[in-house]
């Protein structure tokens, strides 16, 4: 009977010990599982406010080569008056695609002084390049159908803040 017993007591330790793996692996697949996802995250990059047709627009600024490649890729959505600004150290003819974007965007090139000089559409996930005429200084991405709900069209003026790039 004292053997019995035994097995019983390491049984139902062995039972609370399998558990608390069990549930410290759940917890490591969890936190494994957050971390992956939130390596697919972006972290949001400053923003700013410019002004265009007398309506303020709230952009995130891409300055960096790393910032640039990475643009609105992953992201799933933007209100109505959001987006990101693309800053270029110099004039040229900008080149863009939508590769792993999933929102479908309208691009504005903006001169130096923020002039602009084409506005595009692109479709979700495509690698269609979409290519400035003209050379340009700044790309601004809207959620599709943005710059037309507002008005802004080619030749107008995007206002830049003070000390803006």
């Amino acid at each position: 009977m004292l053997n019995n017993g035994t097995r019983a007591v390491h049984a139902r330790t062995a039972g609370r010990a399998g558990s608390l793996v069990h549930h410290a692996a759940t917890f490591v697949s969890i936190c494994v599982l957050a971390a992956a996802g939130c390596a697919g995250c972006q972290a949001r990059l400053p923003r700013v406010t410019l002004q265009a047709a007398g309506q303020a627009i709230t952009v995130e600024v891409a300055r960096t080569d790393a910032e640039r490649e990475r643009g609105l890729m992953g992201r799933k959505g933007l209100g109505p008056r959001e987006g990101m600004i693309f800053v270029f150290d110099r004039d040229d003819h900008l080149s863009f695609w939508m590769k792993n974007t999933p929102t479908a965007l309208s691009i504005a090139f903006l001169s130096e002084e923020g002039k602009v000089l084409q506005i595009s559409d692109m479709e979700p996930f495509s690698e269609k390049i979409t290519r400035s005429r003209l050379s340009a200084r700044y790309a601004l991405e809207m959620r599709q159908g943005a710059f037309a709900e507002m008005h802004v069209t080619e030749g107008m003026t995007i206002v830049f803040p003070a000390g803006f790039p």
